[in-house]
């Protein structure tokens, strides 16, 4: 048998709780399916976000699930297997249940896949990091290093030096030639060291990160760099199957491909929403509980004039 929604939102993260909780409060009959894999589920603590600073991210989140509990939301430990569209969308879970919604979210953020360095996953979300936003402060003036996946990473290596005076920049596998001129006068006026060859390993001694070790040699030991902290840009992978599946336009970024969304997040498909990290990759929690919002709030708003218009005929 399959249960009757006005909204399913798919993704229990900031995104998706906060719209769930704007949908509660506004008497609206929501479900929330969580597959249990937040996105900063290594991280030990938020930071940057008002009054919410330091808290842990597992706290956060039950936080808001008992918030969402408060107002009738109904949340499932599940996974959307299937999807389609017709005059709402059907959703058929991994347990068996099939659910039928009039609105849909989708707040399933991305994954983050790391740069293969043994022993980089061992330590992410503690002295291995990448957003200097998020644990700066708690890093400042340790001695830091920035690991290239890409030309890019100059940017992150230029920012870290906010945070410390002390950064060295592992070329790892960009060639020296990939920096432009600009790069490399703006890499030597922040005082950041360009270190070229490519990082064979992290050091880590009684459980903190304190090195990082080139290849090179014919015993493959090349040389040590006394490191405490190492920025590292994860590879984004959008969680998109679902907007993929159920046909909303896509725009390709160079953090992977996200929907095409107005301001209220509404996708190019009537009825189906994005927030959060399933509609862009800067969303941080603060800016994907806003987002969250403003669907929540967006979708009670459309449906309360759809079926007011019915009433009157129009």
């Amino acid at each position: 048998m399959t249960e009757n929604y006005e909204v399913v939102v798919v993704g229990g993260g900031a995104a998706g709780l906060s719209a769930a909780l704007v949908l509660g409060r506004s008497r609206r009959r929501t479900l929330v399916i969580d597959a249990g894999e937040p996105r900063n589920a290594p991280s030990a603590h938020m930071q940057g976000y008002l009054s919410r600073d330091g808290m842990s991210p597992a706290e956060f989140l039950a936080a808001g699930r008992a918030e969402i509990a408060r107002y009738g939301v109904e949340l499932v430990q599940d996974r959307v297997v299937d999807a389609r569209k017709d005059t709402g969308f059907t959703l058929v879970l991994a347990g068996g249940r099939a659910v039928r919604a009039r609105r849909l979210v989708i707040a399933t953020g991305l994954r983050d896949e790391l740069p293969d360095v043994p022993g980089l996953a061992e330590r992410f979300g503690r002295d291995v990091l990448h957003c200097p936003y998020c644990h700066g402060w708690e890093m400042r003036d340790l001695p830091t290093g920035v690991l290239a996946t890409s030309p890019l990473s100059v940017h992150q290596a230029l920012m870290v030096t906010q945070w410390s005076k002390d950064v060295r920049l592992f070329l790892h596998r960009v060639d020296e030639a990939e920096l432009t001129d600009q790069d490399l006068r703006r890499l030597a006026a922040a005082g950041v060291a360009v270190v070229p060859g490519e990082v064979a390993e992290l050091v880590v001694t009684d459980d903190r990160l304190t090195g990082v070790r080139l290849a090179g040699g014919t015993s493959g030991q090349g040389a040590v760099h006394d490191r405490a902290v190492l920025y590292a840009a994860p590879r984004a992978v959008p969680n998109n199957e679902l907007l993929v599946r159920l046909g909303a336009d896509m725009h390709d970024t160079p953090f992977g491909s996200y929907p095409v969304i107005d301001e209220r997040g509404l996708t190019s498909v009537p009825g189906l929403w994005a927030a959060g990290n399933a509609s862009g990759f800067s969303e941080q929690v603060v800016n994907a509980v806003s987002r969250g919002y403003r669907a929540g709030a967006a979708i009670n708003a459309e449906l309360l004039m759809t079926d007011l218009d019915a009433a009157v005929g129009v």
